[in-house]
């Protein structure tokens, strides 16, 4: 009997330590279906069920701070509130309900998804290193002024993926990340 008792507390603790699923509840006031309330309740993880693939904090209900990114995001699974952030939460990139630079379904880019990132990236004792930054499906990197006397040949001592500029063998630069997609 007692191991069934025991049983039941690691049961019970297993279900208090996962993040809370809550449905996403339309705020007071009659918002559409374009806007959401998700509270973290008792400073704890949770998710509030929303299609969205992009949202923006209308309006913070908490007096615990939420910021983008460390208190409250979105991901596939939806919208996630944590540490006691509450607010309302619009879906982002609708444009009024013109089709975005996506298509029809309503996805835009955030902003300034379209600037020039410029970052610096330097092989320290002539060993490999990656220099992450978000260059996109379609980006391109280009050097914009040398900083090393070894030469820096695109392939060879530098290149870049979606995720970031590699340089090697001496290679440092400013480099000139642009993420249009045209």
């Amino acid at each position: 009997m007692k191991t069934w008792a025991a049983l039941g507390l690691v049961v019970a603790g297993a279900f208090a330590a996962m993040p809370q699923q809550a449905e996403a509840q339309p705020p007071r006031g009659g918002y559409g279906p374009d806007r959401v309330e998700c509270n973290s309740r008792d400073y704890r993880l949770t998710r509030c069920d929303v299609s969205w693939r992009e949202a923006d904090l209308a309006r913070q209900t908490s007096s615990a701070r939420c910021v983008r990114g460390q208190t409250w995001g979105i991901d596939r699974r939806g919208l996630w509130v944590d540490r006691g952030c509450a607010g309302v939460f619009v879906e982002a990139g609708r444009g009024g309900g013109r089709p975005g630079p996506g298509g029809p379904g309503g996805w835009a880019p955030g902003p300034d998804w379209d600037r020039e990132i410029r970052l610096s990236c330097s092989s320290s004792d002539f060993r490999y290193r990656f220099c992450q930054v978000d260059i996109g499906p379609a980006g391109r990197v280009r050097i914009e002024r040398q900083l090393s006397d070894t030469a820096c040949i695109e392939g060879r001592t530098w290149g870049y993926n979606r995720a970031g500029v590699w340089v090697d063998r001496g290679c440092a630069a400013f480099f000139s990340v642009g993420r249009r997609w045209r």
